[in-house]
């Protein structure tokens, strides 16, 4: 068995010496990388703290987590304090920093116009029989970073909720959205309701310094820009 009932379980721990609470009270980026991984092991020995073993398994590779991801599950079991089910969380754990890291190598799209927008959302709800409203969040280079689907109705229009937009623009590090929603019927005209959800949007954002820079409505073979046709 990995841990005894003699192991030293993080909640036994001094204060100071909680990785867990540290990351909740102070953020992940507090953590050493010691503290990190002995979050993911949970657990050391008598002897041994899970900071402690932590901090051994990273010297044995100069501190260097691109080499601990090289590491085999034999090799991690080979320290003392170590089993399978550790050795399979810390491998795991490696596995999805390698694929993150891979991930923001892709270049993200940049919106660079309306038609881009146009490009973007077309083909996912250009010819959809019913409406619906979605949110594209860009950082500050304008790279679309999210989308996402707000609602979905009828023909006749969608309900938006003003808290759910900003919130994941929140969760996303967004400084800029762009409002796109289709009209089913084919008509390229802007309604009342469209420009009071894009007024009641752009007044929320800007008490968080999140622009609406954009509110397009698609169809299936053409757009509306408000930005173009400055009623934004």
């Amino acid at each position: 068995m990995e841990e005894t009932q003699n192991s030293f379980s993080i909640k036994y721990w001094a204060e100071d010496d909680k990785p867990r609470e540290k990351l909740m009270l102070k953020g992940r980026a507090a953590l050493s990388d010691a503290e990190l991984i002995a979050i993911l092991i949970g657990s050391g020995s008598r002897n041994e703290s899970a900071v402690e073993l932590s901090k051994r398994i990273l010297a044995s590779v100069d501190n260097n987590l691109n080499a601990l991801g090289k590491l085999s599950l034999p090799q991690l079991m080979n320290f003392k304090g170590i089993g399978e089910a550790k050795a399979i969380t810390i491998a795991a754990a490696m596995e999805l920093g390698r694929r993150r890291r891979e991930e923001e190598g892709i270049d993200l799209k940049q919106i660079t116009s309306s038609r881009a927008v146009f490009e973007i959302m077309q083909p996912i709800i250009g010819e959809l029989p019913h409406e619906e409203f979605w949110i594209i969040f860009l950082n500050n280079s304008n790279k679309v970073i999210y989308k996402t689907q707000l609602s979905k109705g009828g023909i006749t229009g969608t309900i938006i909720d003003v808290r759910i937009v900003y919130k994941t623009a929140l969760e996303h590090n967004a400084t800029g959205i762009i409002l796109v929603h289709n009209h089913p019927s084919g008509a390229l005209q802007a309604s009342e309701q469209d420009k009071h959800v894009t007024r009641q949007l752009k007044m929320a954002g800007h008490s968080l310094s999140i622009n609406v820079l954009d509110h397009v409505i698609i169809t299936e073979k053409a757009y509306l820009s408000f930005a173009d046709e400055g009623i934004l």
